[in-house]
């Protein structure tokens, strides 16, 4: 009999090149990002259906490649939090903000997990493009004026992101949806994790991992702002549309605040892994 998903992946199918939703089963694949780069064969179990109400069959097939859990087609938006760590906070030498800090990177910006690569553009091949490892949530259904007790209820499920960032357009203003918004620079995956299997998203160990080297290494208890915080404030007078995607911060580590600065190179290999969820690894391309 169909089951309700809980760890789900799109992907490209060996048996017909078509693209599927598929559940994992996490005992088998306990981190797909490592398995996936490590040629592995990955099974999963067809779903029928959409992301958003998807149920498990026993139909088995095999991934050819993986794909971002969500299709930019049902991505309306994706909002995102700055400043959100409180080690963060203090590793710039920023005050707490009392309330958060928004900024919106268009949904042309979702990227999948290795094959797929991080594209720097031109006018971002300056020596500062940057890695932020975050929890990114996938909301389940549309509401306004969510109160705070019923947040979690919106939450579809969590999954790995990575929030590219071009630093030097990005201190040119105020404004940071421009310098965090061009194309690929916001991969997430591999898998998407149903909200009822994380008990608690606030306390995850989250790394970020370049070329090897641990760059970010801190936990989701750092957060300023509660998952069920970002979601009652976003939804003031708002519409948050099903769909949407909330990258929730990131920890200390950027490489802008490295001493010696850390800088995203062409063929680099830049991984965010979290636990309770895998690794998302994706390749720097140079366009």
């Amino acid at each position: 009999m169909p089951s309700n998903w809980t760890h789900l992946i799109r992907f490209i199918a060996q048996e017909d090149g078509q693209i599927h939703l598929g559940q994992v089963n996490p005992k088998t694949y306990p981190d797909l990002g490592i398995a996936s780069v490590e040629k592995k064969k990955i099974e999963a179990n067809l779903i029928t259906g959409s992301i958003f109400d998807g149920l498990v069959t026993e139909k088995i097939m095999t991934v050819a490649q993986l794909l971002p859990p969500i299709s930019v087609d049902e991505t309306p938006i994706i909002r995102c939090l700055g400043l959100n760590y409180r080690d963060h906070a203090r590793e710039a030498k920023m005050p707490i903000p009392s309330h958060p800090v928004l900024f919106i990177k268009p949904r042309a910006a979702l990227c999948g997990p290795h094959p797929q690569k991080i594209s720097v553009p031109k006018l971002c091949q300056d020596g500062t493009s940057d890695y932020e490892a975050e929890l990114t949530i996938v909301i389940g259904k549309t509401g306004r004026d969510v109160p705070k007790e019923k947040a979690l209820e919106y939450v579809l499920g969590y999954t790995c992101g990575n929030d590219v960032s071009a630093r030097t357009e990005q201190f040119r203003n105020s404004q940071w949806s421009f310098s965090k918004g061009f194309d690929s620079s916001a991969p997430i995956g591999p898998v998407l994790v149903a909200q009822e299997q994380i008990s608690d998203p606030h306390n995850l160990r989250i790394k970020a991992i370049h070329n090897g080297n641990v760059v970010q290494d801190s936990s989701t208890k750092e957060m300023i702002f509660g998952v069920s915080e970002m979601i009652a404030f976003l939804s003031q007078g708002t519409t948050l549309e099903r769909g949407s995607l909330i990258m929730t911060g990131t920890p200390p580590g950027i490489g802008a605040m490295r001493d010696p600065k850390v800088v995203l190179n062409h063929g680099d290999d830049m991984r965010v892994e979290i636990e309770g969820i895998g690794t998302l690894i994706n390749e720097i391309y140079y366009e």
